[in-house]
């Protein structure tokens, strides 16, 4: 199983994290991430609860459920789709709070890679460690735009 935890206090407001985090057409400024697509938007916006999209990182692309929306606050999803990879996804949250001037985010992403043996040996590990450094990098790009 990968257990993938980032807390970190960044030097912006809530609400510019919150849309930065929220908007996919603007993920593919980041670094590592080479498209990203809305497939079915949100019941109240696009990228709202129930907003399906698309990602792709390169070595690996995904489709992601938005299952909780509460702006600026939370953002949770599930993964519903991966490859080349497929692994269960059980928890993908991102709860924000403002501190201050800046605003705390807590990134959370539990899940196993479903490949018998070799997955939980080998993927879950590389995975955890791939998706903690993605998760940082993201954070700070988002903190330096």
């Amino acid at each position: 199983m990968f257990d993938i935890r980032i807390e970190r206090l960044l030097n912006k407001d809530i609400n510019t994290v919150f849309e930065r985090l929220a908007d996919h057409a603007g993920y593919t400024q980041y670094k590592g991430i080479q498209d990203a697509k809305l497939l079915e938007p949100g019941s109240d916006e696009p990228n709202g609860l129930g907003a399906l999209r698309y990602v792709d990182l390169g070595s690996v692309n995904f489709d992601e459920r938005i299952t909780a929306f509460e702006r600026p606050y939370r953002m949770d999803y599930l993964i519903e789709r991966s490859s080349p990879l497929p692994f269960r996804h059980e928890v993908g949250s991102i709860k924000l709070k403002q501190e201050g001037e800046g605003t705390r985010v807590i990134w959370e992403s539990k899940g196993t890679i479903t490949v018998p043996v070799i997955g939980k040996l080998v993927f879950d590990r590389v995975f955890q460690k791939k998706g903690s450094v993605g998760f940082a990098s993201l954070l700070k790009q988002i903190e330096g735009s």
